[in-house]
């Protein structure tokens, strides 16, 4: 029986088929493969795997490890470029921005009672310059808010009542001096016998009464601020002529804070001409609740806020008796202002210091922001500051206890902390850009 090609390959294949597994035929490779182009058929034995050169083995692994080192690279960089809350400054960038740092530590708290007070002229260190005669301003040397030192003249008034008074005081100089004179001659003549003792009493009388006479002129030229020194009895007609002009002097050194008078204007005693204040040191005017009476005596120190700033003073005193109208206590808290930031007749809060505890680490408040409705600090590192969440404690006015987030010995930045979020802020922004 003639058996047909097609009938030949499938009893060949079933001949195959029959021997027990001890070779299975291999996938065919895909076209364009090694094998296909040289028209062989590539079989292995059961469980092994394809023969693959350790060339091409290598290659292979080379080039996963290669593309993973590249995502790994590619990804790394970024994140340490754009790593959450870090922002890089150089030391000049720090210094520029006047960021301060130091290391955390124990503290005090402060127990304050905490109440509104008015920044006052304080009373010892203000002086109202009024005229003490009327006249005509001819010269007004100073303006509002110059500097003055103590003595120096303000402004010079001409004077009617000041010439009369020169000009008296001089004529009782001379007369005091005709009967001094007199008085000794005659004292010296009734001693030798020469005249009579009448005559010895009267030239003293008149000596007496020249001598009273003297005294009133001068002390009426003092009272009108003029010094009697200058009023020499050899005095020169232009030095005299100028006599007749009142000095406005000021008594302390500070500022002109007031001025009620122009030039060549008629000017009286009735009211204040100059007013010059030292506000190197102010006042704060606040009232005390009777109930916070116990709590607050004189002596204890004050933390003064107001208009972005802070200082601290002391409680000079505490009235004894409760206004009617307020029912409170007034209060008074003396403040160095030597820097003039405080200005009399600004509002500012106060915080009056009952009692302290300790903590065991504390921060200014100016240390601490808020970012995403948490606290948080920067901490100094080797490129600038990180941000680090904190847990915060206790406070008062000025400071603030932080429980956790910080360790101990790790710097933060003390001051300057608005400009640092900000810089996070605009770091973040561009990275999500």
């Amino acid at each position: 029986m003639k058996l047909s090609k097609t009938k030949v390959i499938l009893l060949a294949g079933a001949a195959l088929t029959g021997i027990s597994g001890a070779i299975v035929w291999n996938t065919v490779t895909p076209f364009g493969d090694t094998a296909n182009k040289h028209g062989e058929d590539y079989v292995h034995e059961a469980g092994e795997k394809p023969h693959v050169t350790e060339k091409e083995e290598h290659g292979h692994a080379h080039e996963e490890h290669k593309d993973d080192d590249h995502s790994k690279g590619e990804h790394g960089s970024e994140e340490e470029e754009h790593a959450e809350g870090v922002i890089t400054l150089s030391a000049e960038q720090i210094a520029a921005a006047d960021i301060k740092a130091d290391i955390p530590g124990p503290g005090t708290l402060a127990r304050e009672v905490n109440v509104p007070g008015k920044i006052i002229t304080a009373a010892d260190r203000m002086a109202q310059i009024v005229p003490k005669v009327g006249g005509t301003v001819t010269y007004a040397k100073k303006n509002l808010g110059d500097t003055v030192k103590k003595g120096e003249i303000l402004a010079l008034i001409e004077s009617r009542e000041m010439a009369e008074a020169v000009a008296d005081y001089r004529a009782a100089k001379r007369n005091e001096e005709l009967a001094r004179t007199t008085f000794i001659r005659e004292k010296s003549l009734w001693q030798k016998k020469i005249t009579a003792k009448q005559d010895y009493l009267n030239a003293q009388n008149i000596y007496q009464t020249a001598q009273i006479t003297l005294d009133l002129t001068r002390q009426k030229l003092q009272a009108l601020g003029r010094d009697v020194k200058m009023l020499k009895s050899d005095v020169s007609a232009e030095a005299a002529d100028k006599l007749r002009f009142h000095e406005l002097r000021s008594p302390l050194e500070g500022r002109v804070i007031g001025r009620e008078l122009t030039l060549g204007e008629y000017v009286d005693t009735s009211g204040p001409a100059f007013t010059v204040a030292d506000l190197s040191l102010v006042w704060v005017e606040t009232a005390i609740a009777p109930a916070d009476l116990p709590f607050v005596t004189e002596g204890r120190s004050a933390n003064i806020i107001g208009g972005g700033d802070k200082s601290e003073g002391k409680l000079i005193f505490v009235s004894p008796a409760i206004d009617p109208e307020t029912q409170a206590a007034k209060a008074v808290i003396a403040l160095e202002n030597k820097s003039g930031k405080w200005r009399p007749g600004e509002f500012v809060n106060v915080a009056v210091v009952t009692s302290v505890q300790d903590v065991a680490m504390i921060i200014p408040k100016e240390a601490l922001q808020t970012i995403e409705r948490k606290p948080v600090v920067f901490v100094r590192t080797d490129t600038g500051f990180v941000k680090r969440d904190v847990v915060i404690g206790r406070e008062d006015s000025r400071r603030v206890e932080i429980i956790s987030g910080i360790t101990k010995g790790e710097t933060v930045a003390m001051s300057g902390t608005f400009t640092l979020k900000a810089e996070l802020g605009k770091s973040e922004a561009e990275h999500e850009h």
